[in-house]
């Protein structure tokens, strides 16, 4: 294995608590800035030589094993029809760790790792970056550079659907009744909404209001809260509970989860945080922020459950 390196700033940004702010790894492919967010990362490694798969996706280099994981190597170049190193001995690997799996995405440099908040990063417009089949979640402007924020979730569930969102669990809850109680979704990925609406609605949930981030999210329930405040009605009957992602352009899940917490109206609502980045340290952070409950992706089964727990 060649200079690995570990990430230590994977731990700093798990001590915050709904700051809003991120910390970006910014890596180039072709000459193009992109980036990731740290606390999918767990190390960066000089590129070296894989083992091939046979019958395997077409960006999919192979895996390797640099200790005791063995991990794929996913040739982002590749994937997104850029061009690749004639010569790869400069390259890196980005490993990673998301939605209980471990990956390594081949990229030609690291640059650096930016501290930045979540409010300094624009949505993409869908009629430039592809809409539902564009990879980029956010554009953050950092000094000179527009750095993309790159959707690995759908890279992923692109090239092997079965870690994605499985429709098979909702069938095995059996018959359902319907449910017209409202629930609130933040969820920044395209793919990852639609995949969740479709599911959600096939459960029986069919009053949902989805939002491409925590700001839009936050700015329905302020005119909820408005409306419940002049009206006295129960907070279940304009928002049953919100199921939150946790990175999301302009305002994150942990954001938007504290400042629900921090509403004596709007904390009545459980709050579900969704998202591929749970495990232990987030929980914690999650725990200390007032969440009702968090649950790794892409476990729909498990959410659906818990939505019932908290609101049937």
């Amino acid at each position: 294995m060649a200079n690995a390196k570990r990430n230590p700033a994977r731990t700093e940004i798990l001590l915050e608590s709904g700051t809003n702010e991120l910390e970006i790894m910014e890596f180039t492919i072709a000459g193009g800035s992109f980036g990731i967010n740290v606390a999918k990362v767990t190390e960066i490694m000089q590129y070296e030589s894989v083992k091939p798969m046979p019958n395997s996706h077409p960006s999919i280099e192979g895996v390797f094993m640099p200790r005791d994981i063995i991990l794929t190597v996913i040739d982002l170049a590749h994937y997104m029809g850029l061009s690749v190193n004639e010569d790869n001995s400069r390259d890196m690997l980005i490993v990673t760790s998301f939605n209980k799996m471990n990956a390594a995405f081949h990229v030609h440099t690291v640059e650096a790792i930016h501290r930045i908040n979540w409010s300094d990063i624009e949505k993409p417009d869908t009629t430039i970056y592809g809409g539902e089949e564009g990879l980029a979640t956010g554009i953050a402007k950092i000094g000179p550079k527009l750095i993309t924020i790159v959707d690995f979730e759908k890279i992923v569930v692109d090239i092997s659907p079965q870690v994605g969102i499985q429709m098979s669990e909702i069938t095995e809850l059996g018959p359902r009744e319907r449910s017209v109680k409202p629930v609130v979704i933040a969820e920044d990925s395209a793919l990852l909404k639609k995949m969740l609406l479709e599911a959600l609605t096939t459960a029986g949930y069919t009053n949902i209001k989805a939002y491409t981030n925590g700001e839009e999210a936050w700015h329905y329930l302020e005119t909820v809260r408005d409306e419940i405040m002049a009206s006295g009605d129960p907070i279940a009957s304009k928002v049953a509970a919100v199921i939150t992602d946790i990175e999301m352009p302009k305002m994150d899940g942990h954001r938007l989860t504290k400042l629900i917490m921090e509403d004596r109206i709007l904390r009545q609502a459980p709050v579900i945080i969704f998202s591929s980045l749970i495990d232990e340290a987030m929980r914690v952070k999650g725990d200390q922020l007032g969440a009702t409950a968090q649950l790794s992706k892409p476990e729909i089964g498990n959410l659906v459950n818990t939505l019932d727990q908290y609101i049937l």
